[in-house]
């Protein structure tokens, strides 16, 4: 279902730009992220986590994962660089150097992700905005045959902030000359709707992804339930066309039982 957030939609231009988040939204990467995060662990003789405790670590950077995963971080407040022990650069290090070698042993798109994107293609510049290593993320994006969709893609090092930091969100729009109202960030983590909404552009949240309770404090202007929905947004005459040529069979269909 493609549900709108109450009084947070404005007429707004045709979007120009769409950015996506790449864990959670493009591909379903929980089940390597947690054996990387374990294999780290037990490289410091700390005991193994559940997967979906990890997965709640994952959205804002590597660096925060294994604070978070050496935290034991279960609820607010944070764990901070401040309070980083000696343990986070070795953790960090084998996390990295583990996930290098396994970050496409389990990880595949999120079911729709290639055939929608195949049929925006056509109509949209398309780019991934992610807090993952920028080597990590094309490394995927590649091996899962995605790579072809985007112009450009920013990873949580190419910047020196990282989202819920606009920085690489507006440096997106300036190479690609959208306006924010042009440009839509789509993500399933309320990181990804701040960032968008600090720099003013459209949000799209997947509540299919890592961290769906987080849009519940943090409301997008649209809530997918599956990614497909986004061609009922941005392809309309598209999805129109569908309705109506399934409309028809169904009367033919119909006739054809009455002959």
């Amino acid at each position: 279902m493609v549900s709108l957030a109450p009084a947070l939609i404005p007429a707004a231009p045709q979007p120009k730009l769409l950015v996506f988040d790449l864990d959670g939204t493009l591909i379903d990467s929980r089940l390597d992220l947690a054996h990387a995060v374990n294999a780290a662990l037990a490289a410091l003789g700390r005991p193994a986590l559940p997967l979906q405790q990890i997965a709640r670590y994952v959205g804002n950077g590597a660096p925060m994962l294994m604070r978070r995963a050496l935290a034991g971080w279960a609820a607010p407040p944070e764990p901070s660089p401040a309070s980083d022990g000696p343990e986070l650069p070795a953790a960090l290090a084998a996390f990295l150097a583990y996930y290098d070698c396994h970050l496409l042993d389990h990880t595949q798109p999120y079911p729709g992700v290639m055939a929608t994107l195949a049929r925006l293609e056509p109509h949209y510049v398309m780019a991934v905005l992610t807090n993952k290593p920028l080597h990590h993320s094309q490394k995927i994006l590649a091996g899962l045959g995605l790579a072809r969709f985007f112009v450009t893609v920013y990873g949580g090092d190419s910047f020196a902030t990282r989202k819920p930091d606009p920085e690489g969100l507006i440096a997106l729009m300036r190479a690609h000359g959208a306006r924010p109202p042009e440009t839509w960030m789509i993500g399933d983590s309320g990181v990804d709707i701040q960032t968008g909404r600090q720099a003013g552009a459209v949000t799209c949240g997947m509540t299919y992804g890592l961290a769906p309770d987080s849009l519940a404090e943090n409301p997008a202007d649209y809530r997918l339930e599956a990614f497909a929905q986004l061609t009922n947004l941005l392809l309309p005459n598209d999805a129109l066309a569908r309705r109506e040529a399934s409309s028809a069979r169904r009367t033919a269909s119909n006739a054809a039982r009455r002959r």
